[in-house]
């Protein structure tokens, strides 16, 4: 009907109504083969009944119709077989056009942004966004100058100096009484020990002279 008001259809609804005709005619091979089934089921029951009564020609009358029963079932299942084989290749057909449609319109996508893509226009928005960075990087620069000296922070930071030299003087001054009391062998021996050698001052006198260079260089920093 389709072809004769003009309209034709398209691979997509061809192959979706010959896949709903092969479901189809599987369902139909279905159920007559379950009626074989039955029927031959029947069958047997008679051929035993006949055999039982000793009406042999009956019996073999139905035994070739169980024949023939068995014979259609077989031609049956080998038609749903083939007909299952058919639908898998229109289903892969499906796939395989559905797939190539995709990739269609993505190669178009791809086409159409590569056209749209302009590098020279690119590298020089680049060029520019590197422009503006160096820019605003030197403003913030100094825009922090302007704060630092709008709050006063070199005061701040001559006074941080001479807080730490006034600790490191105090420090000095606390390590200069400690030194004094370090060894109480430099002091003039008493009376008693006037036979004991005195011990070497020295060593002492070398470490005093390191400590006190060291306190000089702090407070040089």
């Amino acid at each position: 009907m389709s072809f004769l008001f003009g309209k034709r259809q398209t691979p997509e609804e061809m192959l979706r109504n010959n896949q709903r005709a092969l479901n189809k005619a599987m369902r139909d091979l279905d159920r007559e083969r379950t009626q074989l089934e039955n029927q031959e089921k029947k069958v047997i029951a008679d051929i035993k009944k006949m055999a039982k009564m000793g009406q042999m020609d009956a019996v073999k009358v139905m035994a070739k119709d169980l024949v023939r029963t068995r014979n259609a079932i077989k031609k049956f299942m080998l038609m749903k077989a083939n007909i299952q084989a058919v639908s898998l290749k229109i289903t892969t057909l499906k796939s395989n056009h559905a797939m190539g449609q995709a990739m269609k319109q993505v190669t178009k996508a791809m086409a159409t942004m590569n056209k749209k893509m302009n590098l020279p226009e690119i590298q020089k928005i680049m060029m520019e966004f590197e422009k503006q960075s160096e820019m605003m990087d030197m403003k913030e620069e100094m825009m922090d100058d302007a704060i630092d000296n709008a709050l006063g922070d070199d005061d701040d930071e001559i006074e941080g100096d001479r807080i730490v030299n006034q600790v490191l003087d105090e420090l000095g001054i606390e390590l200069s009484n400690e030194l004094t009391g370090i060894n109480p062998s430099n002091q003039t021996p008493a009376s008693g020990n006037k036979n004991k050698t005195p011990v070497p001052a020295g060593p002492v006198s070398d470490a005093d002279a390191d400590l006190e260079a060291r306190l000089e260089a702090l407070r040089r920093q």
